[in-house]
């Protein structure tokens, strides 16, 4: 995959750069099983539930939304696809999508496996209790 540069909300790139959403595009394609298709939907989700989410590709090849502060973040392994938030343990999971790293401080994650069904309206609504945090965290730094 090639590197990407910096890119603005809209995930794309400066001339000539590859941006962090065709690079997911890219994760997307190649995995050739479910976690393809899986990914997507999770990824259309988070799109849907923040219209000014930022995508961005970090730590040598993890996607990443961000509002604010990281969202949360879309692994994929052998076994599950795997969307972890950064700021999990500060997050009401009324629905109870959570259902991996839960011994932490700070994360949380929803570990995907085939045949799982999605929540959508829970995921919906958790990605919205996320991007509320951040957006709390930094007005309080800016009082």
């Amino acid at each position: 995959m090639a590197k990407a540069t910096t890119a603005d909300k809209t995930g794309s790139a400066p001339k000539g750069g590859v941006s962090p959403s065709d690079l997911i595009d890219a994760r997307i394609a190649e995995l050739g099983d479910w976690r393809g298709p899986m990914l997507s939907r999770v990824r259309k989700l988070i799109r849907q539930a923040d219209p000014d989410v930022s995508e961005e590709w970090k730590w040598r090849g993890v996607p990443v939304w961000e509002h604010a502060g990281i969202i949360c973040t879309g692994e994929t392994y052998r076994a599950v696809v795997k969307l972890t938030f950064a700021k999990g343990a500060s997050l009401d999971d009324p629905s109870g999508l959570f259902n991996a790293s839960l011994d932490g401080n700070v994360r949380r994650a929803i570990d995907f496996h085939d045949g799982d069904t999605v929540d959508e309206e829970a995921l919906m609504a958790l990605i919205r209790s996320a991007v509320d945090l951040n957006l709390g965290a930094r007005a309080k730094k800016k009082s």
